[in-house]
């Protein structure tokens, strides 16, 4: 397995009148093809920096950043940004349109995706007549569209109920995991986070870089949320990103 993506001893500060406020220092790691990875750390502490950083939003001012200059990304953020005024199919082949590639091949892609996660019999309504859980569905199939080889997900669920929460955001992984995506999930949910994840980086506080990695691993299948919450490896996990967590304060 080779990495998609290494980040090495990447720096990053935010500058304003009243002088700079470091953010990231010295972040080293690397994400694996097909690897689910999760993030998490204190409030504060730059992982949505981080994830600005891979999309190329920003530019690190230190460090190198490695990937394949064809690499495509997809970035899904905090909250769905479904446009109103567009039906569901409207707004999940909008990547499409921007990019000019709104092809047969591609929207075949989409119904298709739509079908898969239950969207199909709502793709002409607008955005507003769908539940939370089915608008971030949509969310993600708008960004699948665009057939991305690695997926940020800024913490997408964290606008949900709880119990919508937990079912959308193993359905979503389940997903990503079938077609095979790599992934970068930000999350202050460490259940989420075991609960998702191949392995998970636990950032220090601000100025922030790796302070501790985990990998997660199941002796069953990852098809039910609930069943993985009630193993042992799970409390395990959990136990020990709480004290990794609570030894930085």
């Amino acid at each position: 397995m080779q990495p998609i993506l290494s980040l090495e001893n990447v720096y990053y500060s935010y500058h304003n009148l009243k002088g700079e406020t470091p953010a990231i220092e010295g972040m080293s790691f690397q994400v694996m093809e097909g690897e689910f990875l999760a993030i998490v750390g204190p409030s504060g502490c730059g992982k949505s920096t981080l994830l600005s950083i891979i999309s190329g939003l920003l530019k690190a001012e230190h460090g190198s950043l490695s990937f394949d200059p064809c690499l495509t990304i997809g970035y899904m953020l905090q909250h769905d940004h479904l446009f109103e005024w567009r039906t569901i199919y409207q707004n999940v082949i909008l990547g499409l349109e921007l990019n000019k590639n709104v092809t047969k091949e591609n929207t075949d892609y989409v119904l298709q995706l739509l079908k898969d996660y239950g969207l199909y019999s709502f793709k002409d309504q607008k955005p507003s007549q769908l539940s939370g859980g089915m608008r971030q569905r949509a969310a993600l199939i708008r960004t699948m569209a665009v057939k991305p080889e690695l997926l940020l997900l800024d913490e997408p669920f964290s606008a949900l109920d709880f119990q919508t929460r937990m079912t959308v955001s193993a359905d979503i992984g389940n997903i990503i995991r079938n077609t095979g995506k790599t992934a970068i999930l930000i999350t202050h949910d460490l259940s989420e986070a075991i609960t998702l994840a191949d392995r998970v980086l636990v950032l220090s506080k601000r100025p922030s870089c790796v302070k501790y990695e985990l990998n997660v691993s199941y002796d069953i299948e990852r098809t039910s949320a609930l069943s993985i919450r009630n193993t042992v490896q799970y409390q395990t996990y959990f136990n020990t990103l709480w004290k990794e967590l609570s030894d930085d304060n």
